[in-house]
């Protein structure tokens, strides 16, 4: 009965908009603190993922804190949750340094050059400073999104790292997957630690960065907790893990409404969701997003090429096939829409951002935020 109320409440909700899944979120949320538990890490949210800041009361009773790529995102880990607050960029900005080292407690560089110009500010202000360092071992096929493809600006490879600068260091970090098991992880780890191993005993923690899908049905998170307990127990470290999609992995849809239907050698089904505007991700990586009660193209009995209403020819959001034709007013659910999608969203075209709500664990919506012009008007000059 409470499956069935919760299905209601997204067909009725207004869209666009997306949907957070309490229930779900809360679901990930135990499995992380159950293998931060297990495996004696901490686990922080990396907020480029997922950062809808009204849930973050909820998700610091789960995790150790947050993680951030720039002041902005930092000051929102500061201020919604209020607990470890690490933050990594790849070059800072001068005026935002001193609030930097006001509200992180772990600050992490991209380069020695960027250690050596802020080191004395950020050891003056006691944070525990790390460096970001490159494997150059490659698990992914994605180059848009390794930080080991050649020519990386990522991290600091064997030959440029300089151990007479480690004086002031307490970490290192590196971050090299994306939506990868632990099998990758591990992998990763021998590479790593050829390279660097001859400093980890003199660091206190080292940060294994993000991209691991530890809710996922087949993430092998018994050798993620072997892997863990093996490198704390040899080099006498604190390990922390920064996973984004893994917080809100499957706990979140984005709810929309066919706008019209036009043919051109396939039916085409315009809707008030656009992959360029509210889910960048589809046309960058690319990928098609599950759509919840549809088919692969002609598994069902009728094949729609669903797309967004903006100029943008390329605006498609993929093929899908339905038991039943489709019509102006119906609603379509695309599932797992929480992550890269609210914190990626654009208003091009003037398209309005979707809504933004949770569905609580009873099956009763609450609307948290709603957009209009005055949001795609502050954005510009």
């Amino acid at each position: 009965m409470a499956e069935v109320k919760m299905e209601q409440a997204l067909y009725e909700v207004e869209t666009p908009c997306y949907v957070l899944d309490e229930g779900k979120l809360k679901k990930n949320l135990s499995v992380l603190a159950d293998v931060a538990k297990q495996a004696g890490c901490k686990i922080l949210l990396a907020q480029k993922a997922f950062s809808m800041f009204s849930v973050y009361p909820m998700i610091g009773q789960y995790l150790a804190g947050t993680t951030a790529s720039g002041l902005f995102e930092a000051k929102l880990g500061y201020e919604e949750m209020g607990k470890e607050n690490h933050i990594f960029s790849s070059a800072y900005v001068e005026k935002d340094f001193d609030e930097i080292t006001r509200i992180c407690g772990h600050i992490i560089f991209n380069s020695f050059s960027q250690w050596e110009k802020y080191r004395d500010r950020a050891l003056a202000a006691k944070k525990s400073c790390g460096i970001r360092v490159n494997p150059e071992h490659s698990t992914q096929e994605h180059g848009i999104y390794d930080p080991c493809a050649a020519g990386s600006r990522l991290g600091v490879t064997e030959a440029n790292f300089r151990p007479e600068l480690l004086s002031g260091i307490e970490g290192l970090h590196f971050h090299t997957l994306c939506e990868q098991n632990s099998t990758d992880l591990a992998e990763t780890l021998e590479a790593f630690e050829e390279k660097f191993g001859p400093y980890l005993h003199r660091m206190k923690w080292v940060n294994f960065g993000g991209g691991h899908h530890i809710t996922r049905e087949d993430y092998d998170r018994g050798l993620l907790i072997r892997t863990i307990r093996r490198f704390r127990e040899k080099y006498g470290v604190e390990v922390y893990l920064e996973p984004g999609e893994a917080i809100a992995y499957y706990a979140g849809y984005l709810v929309c409404s066919v706008l019209d239907v036009v043919h051109n050698g396939i039916d085409i089904a315009l809707l008030d969701a656009s992959a360029a505007c509210h889910m960048p991700d589809v046309l960058e990586m690319p990928y098609r997003p599950p759509l919840y009660e549809s088919g692969e193209p002609g598994e069902k009995a009728h094949t729609y090429r669903l797309a967004g209403a903006t100029c943008l020819a390329g605006d498609v959001i993929g093929d899908y096939s339905f038991d039943h034709t489709l019509k102006e007013g119906d609603r379509l659910i695309f599932e797992d829409m929480a992550i890269y999608s609210m914190v990626k969203n654009n208003t091009f075209n003037g398209i309005g951002l979707p809504s933004i709500a949770i569905l609580k664990e009873d099956g009763t919506m609450e609307m948290i935020r709603r957009f209009g012009y005055q949001d795609f008007r502050e954005r510009l000059s």
